[in-house]
């Protein structure tokens, strides 16, 4: 029986084919993706490090983001092959844009000493949100209406138990669709907040995924079907470690569902391929796959990155890793 709902035909395949890795100028660690199509991409990270291809891969431009280059940018928002918006991890905690490929950087927003920002995501458009570990006991959540012109808080910030963290592994435990924002934490405990109205009330439900150390909890999460959320994560110190590091969350019921077979360890990335049906997860240690919602998982290559992410037009999956590693789906 399906445990989530998906009202497309499946197209069948029986699993990916790998990963085709592509050749690109820098040896930067990539956290930071953005994938809009199966020729347009976009990644950050260390080293001021951003690089686009407008190509499928085949050839590359990069630089450092407005010359800050002892500064790691592990998230990154692209719109198409010109605009984007890249975020810092540590310190400055700053938030920048281009809208001319890259060519030009501009600063929108400046967070304060005690800010860390972990990842973003955008629900349309216009209207996006960035999130950071928890300041004075509250998560930071900050919200865009203008694409990224200008930030503010979201209307109510959830309240954090002390020593619960965000990951910026890969900038994807934040989640928006529609007017829902998902959140998923880590470290003391790992837990899946929830707003269904853009941040003004929230729930929080304690995960299954391993916690209590700061190197525990969830590190991405991804919609499957209709509402239900997949987890991914585990212990980052641990990553052959498969023991609670996965977790579907059905939204409807409020509550979880037993994994049968986890991903093969640590895992820093997953998304929902629903051209196939697939769920796709990658960390150090390798790449997964699931066909029947994350109840069972099998590998299906030892390439290991650190993100992975859907394009917009949902044709291509892309992945990044270390060493300027950028892979794209085969199937």
């Amino acid at each position: 029986m399906a445990l989530f709902s998906c009202k497309q035909e499946p197209t069948i395949s029986e699993r990916p084919s790998g990963w085709e890795i592509k050749e690109t100028p820098v040896e930067a660690s990539l956290r930071g993706l953005s994938a809009v199509t199966p020729d347009i991409a976009w990644a950050s990270g260390s080293g001021g490090t951003w690089l686009r291809t407008v190509d499928g891969g085949k050839t590359w431009v990069n630089g450092v983001i407005a010359g800050l280059d002892t500064v790691d940018f592990r998230s990154i928002h692209a719109f198409d092959a010109l605009t984007a918006i890249a975020v810092s991890a540590g310190q400055p905690a700053v938030i920048y844009k281009t809208t001319d490929g890259g060519q030009n950087w501009i600063l929108k927003h400046t967070e304060s000493e005690k800010a860390f920002l972990d990842g973003i995501s955008f629900a349309d458009e216009k209207r996006g949100y960035v999130f950071g570990d928890p300041v004075d006991g509250k998560w930071m959540i900050l919200q865009t209406l203008n694409q990224g012109e200008s930030w503010y808080p979201v209307a109510n910030l959830p309240e954090a138990v002390e020593g619960e963290a965000g990951f910026a592994a890969s900038g994807s435990s934040l989640l928006a669709k529609g007017s829902n924002l998902w959140l998923g934490s880590g470290g003391k405990e790992a837990n899946l907040y929830k707003s269904a109205d853009e941040g003004e009330t929230w729930e929080k439900f304690s995960s299954p995924l391993v916690q209590g150390e700061a190197t525990q909890g969830i590190f991405s999460i991804t919609q499957i079907g209709e509402g239900e959320i997949f987890c991914v994560g585990g212990d980052y110190a641990l990553p052959d470690s498969a023991s609670g590091n996965a977790g579907l969350f059905l939204s409807e019921r409020k509550e979880w569902v037993k994994i049968q077979q986890s991903p093969a360890g640590y895992r820093s990335g997953v998304v929902y391929f629903s051209e196939f049906q697939w769920v796709l997860a990658v960390g150090p240690g390798g790449s997964d796959f699931s066909i029947d919602g994350g109840i069972n998982w099998s590998s299906f290559s030892t390439e290991g990155f650190h993100s992975v992410r859907l394009g917009h037009a949902e044709a291509s999956v892309w992945a990044s890793g270390s060493n300027g590693k950028i892979g794209r789906l085969s199937f």
